[in-house]
């Protein structure tokens, strides 16, 4: 599945790039709160019969649909909900609701 990437690692790479935009939004005149994030992936499911039984599901790229003709797939929509690290109430801010600078 060189095409793939595993859902697990899709959300820990979306929670760096989330973390990363609130870092970088600290210091903005111009902030968003991350109410919600919306995915639609296109997973594949794999059983692997090893000692104990795995089962993983793979992301795929949506242009690589040729690719993959043994492989049954699903779409799947995620609604994520960020916080703000130690509050689980509080939605992420990406920045402020207001400009810092309005008079």
């Amino acid at each position: 599945m060189d095409d793939a990437v595993e859902l697990a690692d899709l959300i820990w790479q979306l929670r760096h790039e989330l973390s990363r935009a609130m870092w970088a939004g600290e210091n903005a005149d111009l902030k968003f709160r991350a109410e919600s994030v919306e995915l639609e992936l296109t997973v594949g499911l794999e059983r692997v019969r090893e000692p104990g039984v795995k089962v993983r599901f793979w992301v795929f790229d949506a242009g690589a649909g040729g690719k993959r003709a043994a492989t049954t797939t699903q779409t799947i929509r995620l609604t994520l909900s960020p916080i703000q690290p130690g509050s689980a109430e509080q939605p992420a801010i990406i920045s402020d609701d207001e400009l810092s600078n309005e008079d």
